[in-house]
């Protein structure tokens, strides 16, 4: 197999901004091509440096991989990529994603057939996400959103009320998810703040209220009380974690980069639901061959939020769609795999 790495920048439609984050304007993702024989796998890395990886650390990866490793069938080949250098899940998200669109590729298959998993034909619905800003910025952002029926929003500061308030003066009968992305410090601000939050009775549930390293205790605590259903982010990696999960959360959100790519992820979905949690795929700031690669899992979930492609100006790639908010492949032109390709062919 040939490995093709390439870094890009993406420009985002607005600035962006989490709890703990500081404001930007741009992402760095990975994208890779994996070629066997005339077939071409695409993959993607977007790393987060909360979970201490860079664009540059991915490359790195990337580059000292023992491309011999690499073939079908799959198993020996995901071993290989998820014992080697440490946890770069990322990038590990990257090549495996590539090598199961070869596979599935090669099999004639889409990737969610190859995987045994229901076709993500039918309907499914993406939230659109929100990011932090003042007000008038918020209500901008919603209007610009109007088409999506289901709205997803950025808290865990002190303008959470004002901009809540701002959201329904522009839509205000529209079901809305909140993330705090690790926002609340304790368990009694997250209590004070899901309280004032559970006001709204369009609000469906609140991710990550505390930050993941808190005691298995307050997590207990807080579950017990809280009058929205509480869902584990930065806390749910993979199907390790599922046992804690079911203990602490309502709900867990599963994302390719933190599952280490398709596979990993469709464990962790088994795994949640196995144990009677809700299941969300969301997504970072991603090209639409990464988006592409999870809505292919879109049958095992409750919830989606996979708009990361929908926030970008440049795109470089065509894949699956969101008009109102529903999944379409039907405008993609491969039939197999992932359904995405580059935009210049």
């Amino acid at each position: 197999m040939k490995l093709q790495i390439h870094p890009i920048r993406l420009e985002l439609v607005n600035p962006w901004k989490l709890a703990r984050t500081e404001k930007t304007d741009s992402a760095d993702v990975v994208v890779v091509e994996l070629s066997c024989d005339e077939i071409v796998g695409y993959g993607e890395a977007s790393p987060v440096r909360r979970y201490g990886e860079t664009a540059e650390s991915v490359r790195r990866f990337l580059t000292r991989l023992d491309l011999n490793h690499l073939r079908l069938p799959l198993h020996d080949s995901v071993d290989y990529i998820r014992n080697a250098a440490g946890e770069n899940w990322a990038a590990k998200c990257a090549i495996e994603t590539a090598l199961i669109d070869v596979a599935a590729q090669k099999s004639e298959k889409i990737t969610s057939a190859f995987l045994g998993v229901d076709s993500p034909d039918r309907q499914h619905l993406t939230s659109f996400t929100i990011g932090i800003a003042d007000s008038s910025s918020v209500r901008a952002k919603v209007v610009d959103a109007q088409s999506f029926p289901i709205l997803k929003m950025k808290v865990g500061t002190s303008a959470d009320q004002e901009n809540l308030k701002a959201l329904r003066e522009v839509a205000p009968l529209k079901p809305i998810r909140l993330d705090a992305n690790e926002g609340w410090d304790t368990k009694e601000k997250a209590i004070e703040q899901l309280e004032l939050l559970a006001r709204d009775p369009k609000v469906e549930f609140v991710e990550q209220p505390m930050p993941a390293g808190k005691p298995i205790a307050d997590w207990k605590w807080l579950k017990a009380r809280s009058p929205l259903p509480i869902f584990g982010d930065e806390s749910y990696h993979s199907s390790i974690d599922a046992d804690r999960a079911a203990e602490c959360f309502h709900g867990v959100n599963v994302k390719l980069v933190k599952a280490g790519g398709v596979l990993g992820a469709l464990e962790a979905l088994k795994a949640a639901r196995a144990r009677g949690l809700k299941t969300m795929l969301g997504c970072m700031i991603e090209t639409s061959v990464l988006i592409s690669a999870a809505a292919q899992l879109s049958a095992l979930c409750d919830y989606l939020d996979l708009d990361g492609n929908l926030l970008i100006r440049n795109d470089p790639y065509l894949g699956v769609t969101a008009e109102r908010g529903v999944l379409s492949f039907a405008r993609a032109q491969r039939k197999t795999g992932h359904c995405v390709m580059p935009r210049s062919r």
